[in-house]
């Protein structure tokens, strides 16, 4: 199958993205993002706020030891998270439904950058201080009785765009 162990996972080039979780309340989610993280080899998890964090046997349960491959720390709220990215010279979306968002498969992300994407809590979404830092909003269009989806589904969605345009399209 031709799987990396954590050590060459740790060392193999990654997917210049970073996952924010703004509040997410579900270790499963949690979870759920680090194993699609590692699939696609993103570059960390931010956990934010009220969102868990390892060791924890309810992420362990749906991340199956993919919180040791991906890179993780926790931030007290994700407008620091948001903060540090910019820091560090990422561009950084909220995955939002707001007036003036990109629709996701009209966004191209640019080779020689780095990216960030906050998810936000199961109920609540990102925080509007955290969408006002932000460089801007992406949107999954629905066409559907709903008007949003679970989280880890959302970020599996947003993860497989970018590796999609980044990765296998070259």
């Amino acid at each position: 199958m031709n799987r990396l162990s954590v050590e060459q996972f740790k060392e193999a080039d990654k997917l210049p993205l970073v996952v924010v979780l703004d509040d997410v309340r579900s270790m499963y989610n949690v979870g759920s993002v680090f194993r699609t993280g590692d699939a696609f080899r993103i570059e960390a998890v931010y956990m934010c706020g009220i969102s868990a964090t390892p060791p924890s046997t309810e992420i362990h349960k749906t991340a199956l030891g993919a919180e040791d491959s991906v890179e993780w720390c926790y931030f007290p709220s994700a407008v620091e998270a948001v903060e540090h990215l910019h820091s560090e010279g990422y561009e950084v979306y909220a995955v939002e439904q707001a007036e003036g968002s990109t629709k996701l498969h009209e966004f191209s992300p640019a080779y020689n950058k780095r990216y960030a994407v906050v998810m936000g809590n199961e109920v609540k979404g990102v925080h509007q201080e955290v969408i006002d830092l932000c460089d801007g909003c992406l949107e999954i269009p629905q066409f559907g009785t709903k008007h949003s989806m679970n989280v880890s589904v959302t970020t599996g969605i947003i993860i497989y765009s970018f590796a999609h345009k980044l990765l296998l399209q070259q």
